[in-house]
């Protein structure tokens, strides 16, 4: 899709890129001492500043909620989330570039052996505030208590510190926490896959919109996202073809 300067003028009212960056979830960015964060994301961004001939300026957050919110608010010009109804209601998201699993994690010799098991009444599930999990895990748990950890990272801490039964959250987070805590595993399989996109501001317009759209899916085609990936040491994680996944 051909740039134009209205659409250039769109994404940087502020004359440079503000990338709105989330280093509560590994797959997608970290920090890093010299530039703030690292990651896939990052270097999405980079690419899209690149494009659009201005400067890149990161504005990083510890959770999803907080980096959700900047965009929504127009703070950031855009940023890198979930794809989720609630969130779509300021956001307009592109397909998605990764997806990625959400996973359980429980105790070893936890009655709780699979995810029917999950959402019954007494059982307390830890998610981190504003999360994917947390948005998709409120509307689909009908019986258990939701419990929200302060970011992502911090879930399984909290989950071991308040005494409850499930940890829900990024499948490589969690198989991290649980190689390093130990008497803990996850559950087999995924209760959601979390569909993994870049979004703007709804306000900034459909042209914008479109030329997020085109740019995220020639990411995926060129395999600059597989190449990112990689290069970040991220694995795990399937890169969608040809617009939506599931």
């Amino acid at each position: 899709m051909q740039l134009t300067e209205a659409i250039r003028s769109a994404f940087t009212p502020q004359q440079v890129l503000r990338a709105s960056i989330n280093v509560g979830n590994p797959i997608l960015a970290s920090r890093d001492d010299e530039r703030g964060a690292r990651g896939v994301s990052v270097d999405l961004a980079g690419e899209l500043a690149r494009r659009l001939g201005v400067r890149l300026e990161l504005v990083v957050f510890p959770s999803a909620g907080e980096s959700v919110e900047a965009v929504a608010a127009e703070k950031a010009d855009i940023g890198f989330f979930a794809i989720d109804p609630k969130r779509g209601e300021h956001i307009a998201f592109t397909e998605p570039y990764v997806v990625i699993e959400g996973a359980y994690l429980v105790r070893d010799g936890s009655a709780i052996a699979e995810h029917a098991d999950v959402d019954r009444p007494g059982v307390r599930v830890t998610v981190g505030k504003g999360s994917a999990y947390d948005l998709y895990l409120s509307r689909s748990l009908q019986h258990a208590r939701i419990e929200r950890a302060p970011t992502s990272p911090a879930v399984v801490d909290v989950f071991l510190e308040s005494g409850a039964d499930v940890a829900a959250g990024v499948r490589q987070q969690l198989e991290a926490d649980a190689a390093r805590l130990g008497g803990l595993h996850l559950l087999p399989g995924h209760f959601m896959l979390i569909r993994q996109a870049m979004g703007l501001p709804k306000s900034r317009g459909e042209a914008a919109s479109a030329y997020l759209r085109a740019f995220v899916e020639e990411m995926k085609t060129s395999g600059f996202v597989e190449q990112a990936l990689a290069r970040h040491g991220v694995g795990g994680v399937a890169v969608p073809r040809g617009g939506a996944a599931g």
